[in-house]
């Protein structure tokens, strides 16, 4: 027989003690050791089983005895020292034991986020970092555009690495403009756990034909209830009201011009007009370059905006000669 030595590791972004089915059998029946006392250790111990403070391999040899069980307690980091040292100790000493590897419980979807908030809020806090913590909303809102224009960019390059990083880049914004609001006064004060629980609160209110089994023939109805659910929800005068005026100008042109279609209200846009020579006649004829490319299915703003970059090429061209 061949003793069986079993390195548990468990989740550090989950509560202790939430452990598999097989876990719990595992450390109720076999002696536990561990390099610290933890939390989990405690909890074995308060469920009827046996933990040791140890140190080294030999006592989990000796705990497992010739051909037993013992199982080794990884702490919150995994405690791959010690699983590298048991592993070559045991290619030195053939037939001592098998070393098996077991996941008492895994990180959930998105635990990494969890972790993203503990790392902002040690930057933030006394001893952290000195630019963070003089930041506003205010000095922030540069970046948080700067960000999310990063990541267009990636998209439009078709780099999804690229992209990966970039919309860490805007979730950086978001947990820190997050972490900023908790030190606000306390009847105006909210955290990322609250910005969180909006979304969620939002999604499910929104996506009747998910969470509320209403029927919905196609796209175009679950796009009509959202509107609708929308409307209620801001109680808004205006098919105009809650546009974002500091988007892009073009961009701007073509967001009312869809709350309008969706409203049901029809104003006809300027027509073209023969001259531009002035702001208003310039004005006149962006928008109606606008209306022409909605309706023909175009993006406006991304043929301007590839136009500009083809343009920008031809200037480097002629600059190189």
């Amino acid at each position: 027989m061949t003793a069986r030595l079993v390195l548990l590791v468990t989740s550090p972004r989950l509560p202790a003690g939430l452990l598999t089915a097989e876990a719990w059998d595992l450390v109720r029946a076999h002696p536990v050791l561990a390099a610290a006392e933890t939390e989990l250790a405690a909890i074995v111990r308060a469920s009827g089983g046996s933990v040791t403070i140890a140190s080294g391999t030999d006592a989990l040899l000796a705990a497992a005895g010739p051909d037993g069980t013992a199982v080794w307690l990884a702490g919150p980091t995994g405690d791959e020292d010690f699983a590298r040292e048991l592993g070559l100790r045991l290619i030195r000493e053939p037939g001592r034991a098998e070393l098996e590897l077991m996941y008492g419980s895994w990180d959930p979807p998105g635990a990494r986020l969890l972790d993203a908030v503990t790392v902002m809020d040690r930057l933030m806090s006394p001893g952290g970092d000195p630019w963070k913590r003089q930041q506003t909303h205010a000095t922030l809102a540069q970046f948080l555009l700067e960000e999310c224009y990063e990541a267009y960019d990636a998209i439009e390059a078709g780099d999804l690495p690229a992209l990966r990083e970039e919309l860490g880049d805007v979730l950086l914004q978001v947990v820190l403009h997050a972490r900023i609001a908790e030190e606000l006064p306390e009847d105006e004060r909210w955290s990322v756990g609250d910005v969180a629980g909006d979304l969620v609160a939002k999604l499910i209110r929104r996506n009747p034909h998910v969470f509320a089994g209403a029927a919905v023939a196609d796209v175009e109805e679950i796009i009509k209830n959202w509107e609708r659910i929308k409307r209620a929800e801001k109680s808004r005068d205006s098919a105009m009201d809650g546009i974002a005026l500091a988007q892009p100008a073009l961009s701007l042109a073509a967001k009312i011009m869809q709350r309008a279609e969706r409203a049901g209200v029809t104003v006809p846009p300027p027509a073209q007009p023969s001259t531009v020579d002035t702001e208003e006649a310039l004005g006149a004829a962006l928008l109606a370059t606008v209306s022409a490319a909605r309706t023909g299915g175009l993006d406006a703003e991304a043929a301007l905006r590839r136009a500009a970059l083809s343009y920008a090429d031809s200037v480097r061209a002629a600059e190189a000669g």
